[in-house]
């Protein structure tokens, strides 16, 4: 057995574990908070698709407000557009380094992931940079092809399970194996075995629960990338880690590595998954938009932008610390404060048009924030485009006629998750 099969091997034992554990802790699991206030934990809620609307009171009303947590700091919650805008975009103002948890959530210093969400300047801007030329338009271009084959697989595949009128499961036959055979793809990771090796999945940064667990999965998940790194270094590849490799040798570390691609993995197969699912269900819901998209290409960005704005998967940012006293929207925040962004609650304010509660493929409104903004934007947010306008049209365009199996009152949504999602959407190919 060679050695990067015995590595692949590994690689989908790990995965095994880490998707059961998914479907244990349904994502980012916060259920064992019920000692919170309400208040703490309504910016993760959710009422179907739509955030509770007591996300839409509070931003209403204080679009900046103190959070009752029991910690010594003040933690204050942002819902307002142009309020959360200004927090993210304030890198010297605001740290996101991962020091700042340490002692805290269950986090030592040994557990830090690495990569660019847990990074301040200099270090957040110099490892950006070995990213950014490989998310470039013309560098992603080369998976445009392959990311339609994925696309046509997956298809094939829904077709097959449902040839006789079976229901077919969109989460576990189109959306999961999508994205994380695009990141695998994209990093240059080989498989044999894609039926395994979609369940590759990142592991969870749940900063509220503070459970040693999940820190303990985010080292087994860097130490089996370290591997691939060493493997890269040895024979570099044409994938992002090989490119890396072949243009930066020496000057990029086998550990800043294994954490940037473990943040690709992270950032890049669960929110991708979410939103295929998601969308696909707004979709069905709607006829309308159905058989615009099945009609159209020209309305495919739109639908795509609307849908990514309306759904906002990625529900809270990761959390800031005040470096220093400031004003923001007019409230006064210590150095030492703890920010906490909703970036669903800021896409929908009204400030940024009617009817923001509703998905309106129609309007015109500033930039959404469902990749974030600022310098921890993300950087794959083009290539999630690419999947998303991929994915979409062709889905609808195969099955024509696809209907939900299920009662919308049925679905299982995730409960208290950073990253919002669905458990499993039934539907049936033939109408």
């Amino acid at each position: 057995m060679s050695v990067m099969t015995t590595l692949r091997s590994r690689i989908i034992a790990w995965a095994g574990r880490m998707y059961l554990a998914r479907t244990q802790k349904k994502g980012f699991d916060l259920s064992r908070m019920s000692f919170l206030p309400e208040s703490v934990l309504m910016p993760l809620r959710r009422e179907g698709l739509d955030p509770v609307g007591d996300l839409a009171t509070v931003r209403e009303k204080e679009p900046i407000s103190k959070l009752p947590v029991p910690i010594a700091a003040n933690v204050w919650l942002v819902t307002g557009y142009d309020e959360v805008k200004a927090v993210l975009g304030k890198a010297n103002a605001f740290s996101s380094d991962f020091t700042n948890l340490v002692g805290k959530a269950g986090a030592g210093v040994e557990q830090n992931p690495g990569g660019l969400g847990f990074a301040d300047p200099p270090v957040h801007t110099r490892l950006r940079r070995l990213l950014t030329p490989e998310f470039t338009m013309r560098r992603l271009g080369r998976l445009t092809p392959r990311i339609h084959e994925i696309v046509e697989e997956r298809l094939d595949a829904m077709e097959a399970a449902g040839k006789n009128g079976d229901p077919v499961d969109i989460v576990h036959s189109f959306a999961l194996p999508i994205p994380s055979l695009v990141i695998c793809e994209l990093l240059g990771v080989p498989y044999e075995d894609r039926d395994d090796f979609e369940r590759l999945s990142a592991a969870r940064f749940d900063l509220f629960s503070g459970a040693n667990a999940s820190f303990g999965a985010i080292s087994e998940s860097l130490s089996y990338f370290r591997d691939i790194v060493k493997k890269q270094r040895e024979n570099p590849g044409d994938g992002l880690l090989g490119m890396i490799v072949k243009e930066h040798g020496d000057s990029v570390s086998d550990e800043e590595l294994a954490g940037l691609a473990d943040g690709v993995l992270t950032g890049g197969f669960e929110t991708t998954a979410s939103m295929l699912a998601l969308g696909a269900l707004v979709l069905l819901q709607d006829p309308k938009h159905f058989a615009a998209l099945h009609d159209g290409d020209d309305v495919v960005d739109r639908y795509v932008e609307e849908l990514l704005r309306y759904l906002t998967v990625v529900q809270v940012a990761f959390p800031r610390f005040a470096r220093e006293d400031l004003e923001i929207g007019g409230v006064q925040i210590a150095a030492g404060d703890v920010v906490l962004c909703s970036l669903s609650g800021a896409d929908r304010d009204g400030k940024l048009g009617p009817d923001m509660e509703q998905f309106d493929p129609s309007r015109n409104v500033p930039s959404h924030l469902a990749f974030g903004y600022g310098i921890h934007r993300c950087v794959g947010a083009e290539l999630a485009r690419m999947e998303l306008r991929a994915a979409y049209p062709a889905l609808v365009r195969r099955f024509p006629h696809m209907r939900l199996a299920a009662k919308p009152e049925d679905l299982a949504f995730r409960k208290l998750s950073i990253v919002y999602g669905i458990e499993s959407l039934p539907v049936r190919l033939d109408g």
